[in-house]
């Protein structure tokens, strides 16, 4: 099924996918944010998926993915991670770099390659960024982390995911020490939203858009005494 679609239409389905899963819904106007597209472009295209059987569109309500649009989502998804590890691990492509390579190769590789790919690499769990690499039926691990946006003060975690990839931001939250696997303290919150952060002994002011791709587990998080 996945074959009849164009390239755009799969970066739509797994973009719709991922903000169903941090979000709930996806619309039309984040869509058109992260494609840097007119609204009509996305209305045109999601129409057309719609119709297809792969997605539900209603107003006021948004956009989820069918059964069906969310097994062809997890198949692009899987492509993609194991991609990213494949790039990371095996070809040592820079952290940061992964993703937009991993974009183009998702759409070219079919499963026999993924699942060749994915047994050399040992069958890891997440992408290089820390996200869950789907299996071949398309079931993908749930877990319960918190973006670091809505971390209480005076508590600390272990980073374990990196929702953004975009390739800027990778490599900003790269040069800051914030990886996966990573303790990060939160000690401060200011009135512009920026958080005051400590990771390794040093402290850092991040914005809203890296504390909120930045997820972090809630059960490894505890109060502590800053300062």
């Amino acid at each position: 099924m996945s074959k009849k679609l164009s390239e755009m239409q799969e970066e739509y389905l797994e973009f719709i996918y991922k903000l169903e899963e941090r979000e709930g819904v996806a619309r039309t106007g984040r869509i058109a944010k992260e494609f840097n597209v007119a609204l009509g472009t996305v209305t045109n295209t999601i129409a057309n998926l719609k119709k297809m059987g792969l997605l539900t569109h209603k107003p006021y309500l948004g956009i989820k993915l069918t059964e069906k649009g969310r097994k062809i989502a997890s198949e692009i998804i899987r492509r993609h991670r194991l991609s990213e590890r494949l790039l990371a691990d095996v070809l040592k492509i820079p952290w940061s770099a992964t993703h937009n390579i991993a974009c183009k190769l998702e759409h070219i590789i079919n499963e026999n390659l993924t699942e060749a790919i994915e047994k050399i690499l040992q069958y890891p769990k997440t992408c290089p960024h820390g996200n869950p690499v789907p299996d071949k039926n398309g079931k993908i691990l749930k877990d319960k982390y918190e973006a670091l946006s809505g971390v209480p003060l005076k508590s600390k975690g272990k980073i374990m995911r990196i929702v953004n990839e975009n390739e800027k931001v990778l490599k900003y939250i790269s040069d800051l020490g914030l990886m996966p696997g990573v303790e990060v303290e939160v000690e401060e919150k200011t009135s512009s939203g920026r958080i005051i952060v400590k990771v390794s002994g040093v402290r850092y002011s991040i914005g809203k858009e890296v504390s909120s791709s930045i997820y972090v587990d809630k059960e490894s998080m505890n109060l502590a005494t800053i300062g």
